[in-house]
């Protein structure tokens, strides 16, 4: 037998009245000061911490000031230094710039500028450079570290260049350079030994130090 088919719905009622909607059902405007805050594409950056410091030197009557403020979420730091007297005057004034790879250190009186930067090359390879801006002179030197701690070997050469590299290896207990020198009025160049050796003997610390075919020894007792 055939399934009974579903009763077809009723027809609306002519008498049926939608109950308006009350006041009360309405959804109620959000109360002043609720709004969330605005949000920018590109926040504004923070004000640096400003930090002062004076000292006074009693002996000679010198005030030192030192105004500092750090940069760029404390990647970078600005000082400025300078002194004055009872009078007012102002004197030795400096400015200096040092981030983790960049230091600029300018001297006002001097216009002169000395600029350094160090950086890793590699996991053990470190490149160090510093140019005087005024004598327009400067060096440049690779460290490389070695497997043990407190062991490396680095080469320098001042700018502008003049013969070879300094070759310097350094150790725990002091270091050995070797580097080559102008030598008698022909102007011989040769290679020279230049060390230090410090270390600790009984109870006080004992010094060799070999420089131009002379060898220092130095104890200090504590």
């Amino acid at each position: 037998m055939a399934e009974p088919s579903p009763p077809s719905p009723s027809p609306p009622n002519p008498n049926y009245v939608v109950p308006p909607t009350l006041p009360g059902d309405q959804p109620l405007p959000s109360p002043p000061g609720s709004d969330p805050q605005p949000r920018f594409l590109f926040p504004f950056p923070k004000r640096p911490f400003l930090r002062v410091t004076s000292e006074y030197d009693s002996d000679s009557s010198i005030f030192l000031h030192k105004v500092s403020c750090k940069l760029f979420d404390s990647l970078a730091k600005l000082k400025l230094s300078f002194q004055n007297n009872n009078k007012g005057e102002i004197a030795e004034p400096q400015v200096a710039f040092s981030s983790k790879y960049l230091s600029i250190h300018y001297d006002v009186e001097e216009q002169n500028a000395l600029i350094r930067s160090s950086f890793d090359v590699g996991p053990r390879l470190h490149l160090r450079a510093t140019h005087d801006v005024k004598a327009k002179q400067g060096e440049v030197a690779m460290v490389a570290d070695l497997v043990e701690p407190g062991y490396a070997l680095e080469l320098s050469s001042p700018v502008p260049t003049v013969g070879l590299p300094i070759a310097t290896f350094k150790f725990p207990l002091g270091e050995i350079s070797l580097q080559e020198r102008e030598k008698g009025e022909e102007v011989k160049r040769t290679l020279s030994v230049n060390g230090i050796v410090k270390g600790q003997v009984l109870n006080g610390v004992c010094t060799a130090q070999y420089s131009e075919e002379e060898l220092k020894l130095r104890y200090t007792y504590k």
